[in-house]
């Protein structure tokens, strides 16, 4: 049975992502989120990217006008879900919001339907655990911007079965993505790689080796990355960034991937990164100036 209808649970920065580029792509979208605000100002997110594409020349305006009437906006689960083929979650990084998402998704979806996690560390495995249908569960991990970024990282849980790995292969190369298979470890590729490199950027900053904007500095111009791994951090949100090093430091058990001391006390503060305001920079809405936090300014 080929993919048409697609349901996205979560309205958040990956969830209208999501939702945007499978609208975009000729999908018949289901966004469902708990609460209408968040749906709503979602809404309002994708159509201001999809301006910014039309500017680009990259759409046309009757592809925008057809990608917003492709999706429609549930706050009941139930509801959202009932033609889906696949549902991608793409709530909170959060184990024990996903098991409730999975148990009910797994009572109220289609036999046939695929559940895909947009989770960037929790095991694929552990998740499939929480259903009847460990061969339908997998991860599909896309990458912020969602509109821009073309990999998708394809995670197989235990039991997920071939069919369901081409399936989501398939619709990713619909999006215009890149899929790429990789197997249910913590962190996967992507987090695996990534988070040790911030969470020693971090560290360097918390043991006075340089500034913020010295350490951004060093990597974008020495080692050619387009953002420096603070700046970096701020843009997923630090409260992410301290959630998938936790998985992997209680996957893996070794102490490389303890959170650094600053990290925790940053989130527990509430300074979360581009999403709060401040993190390691200060974020004013319409500013495109990137100032330094005044926790670390001298």
């Amino acid at each position: 049975m080929s993919i048409k209808n697609i349901t996205v649970i979560g309205s958040g920065t990956m969830g209208n992502g999501i939702a945007h580029v499978c609208a975009q792509f000729g999908y018949q979208v289901a966004l469902v989120d708990i609460a209408q605000t968040a749906l709503d100002k979602a809404l309002q997110t994708i159509t201001k990217n999809l301006d910014r594409q039309l500017q680009k020349g990259g759409i046309d305006e009757a592809t925008k006008l057809q990608t917003l009437q492709n999706i429609t906006t549930y706050t009941a689960l139930k509801e959202g879900v009932q033609n889906a083929d696949l549902v991608i979650e793409a709530a909170s990084e959060n184990f024990t919001i996903k098991e409730k998402i999975f148990r009910e998704l797994d009572e109220v979806c289609a036999a046939h339907c695929i559940l895909a996690s947009n989770t960037s560390s929790i095991s694929i495995t552990k998740i499939a655990a929480c259903t009847q249908r460990a061969d339908k569960v997998i991860g599909m991990h896309f990458m912020n911007p969602v509109p821009v970024m073309k990999l998708v990282e394809v995670i197989r849980g235990y039991a997920t079965s071939n069919e369901s790995n081409e399936k989501v292969f398939e619709v990713s190369k619909k999006l215009n993505k890149i899929p790429v298979e990789v197997n249910d470890y913590p962190g996967f590729v992507a987090n695996r790689i990534l988070m040790p490199m911030i969470n020693e950027a971090i560290y360097s900053l918390y043991e006075g080796v340089a500034g913020v904007q010295e350490i951004d500095t060093v990597m974008k111009l020495g080692m050619a990355h387009p953002m420096g791994p603070l700046q970096l951090a701020d843009f997923i949100g630090l409260d992410v960034c301290l959630a998938i090093l936790r998985v992997l430091h209680d996957g893996f058990g070794n102490p490389k991937y303890a959170p650094c001391p600053l990290l925790v006390n940053m989130v527990t503060a509430g300074y979360l990164g581009a999403k709060s305001g401040e993190g390691f920079y200060k974020y004013e809405a319409g500013s495109k100036e990137l100032v330094v936090s005044r926790m670390f300014t001298k």
